[in-house]
C-alpha cells in the first residue's frame, strides 16, 4: 500500500478515553449545524480553523465508536487491501476471501503474483451481503406472519 493508500488505525480505547468519547460526541454533535463549514478553535490555540460539517460528522463517529470501546480504521475509499486485509475487513478467513475472488463475487487485480483488492469493492460486496439478508429476513417474516405462527 503506497503512503498516499495507507490507513490509519486507532487502538480500541480505554474506559477513561470511551467515556470522554461519549460526552465529546454528545457534545460535537449538538454543535453540528446546518452549513457545510463550521468554524473550530481548540483551547490553547487563539487560531480559528473552518472544516466541513462532514469532516465533523466523521469525528462524531468515530468518537461514537471509540465511547463502544471499539478500535477504528479509517480507509481512503481508492485504497488496494491485501487478501489478509480484505478478510479482516469482513471477518472472514483468508481462504473463503479467496474463495469469494475466485467465484467472481469481489472484482480484484494482480499486482505482480498478489491479488489487490479495492476497499470500494470490498464495501459494495459487503453492502451487497448485508441488503440480501435483510430481504431474507423480510420474507422470512412475511412468511411467518402469512401463516400465523405468532412473530
Amino acid at each position: 500500500m503506497s503512503a498516499a493508500q495507507k490507513y490509519h488505525m486507532l487502538e480500541a480505547p480505554n474506559e477513561e478515553e470511551a467515556a470522554l468519547a461519549a460526552e465529546s460526541s454528545r457534545l460535537l454533535a449538538a454543535l453540528i449545524g446546518e452549513g457545510e463549514r463550521a468554524r473550530l478553535r481548540l483551547l490553547d490555540g487563539e487560531q480559528e480553523i473552518t472544516v466541513p460539517v462532514s469532516a465533523i460528522r466523521l469525528l462524531v463517529d468515530i468518537l461514537n465508536q471509540m465511547a463502544k470501546g471499539n478500535a477504528i480504521s479509517l480507509v481512503p475509499i481508492h485504497a488496494e487491501l491485501t487478501t489478509q486485509q480484505a478478510a479482516d475487513v469482513l471477518n472472514v478467513s483468508r481462504p473463503y476471501l479467496v474463495k469469494l475472488l475466485d467465484e467472481g463475487e469481489i472484482p480484484f487485480h494482480k499486482v505482480g503474483v498478489r491479488r489487490k483488492i479495492y476497499f470500494r469493492d470490498l464495501m459494495e460486496y459487503r453492502t451487497k451481503r448485508e441488503q440480501e439478508s435483510m430481504d431474507a429476513l423480510d420474507a422470512l417474516t412475511r412468511q411467518g406472519q402469512e401463516l400465523d405462527m405468532g412473530y
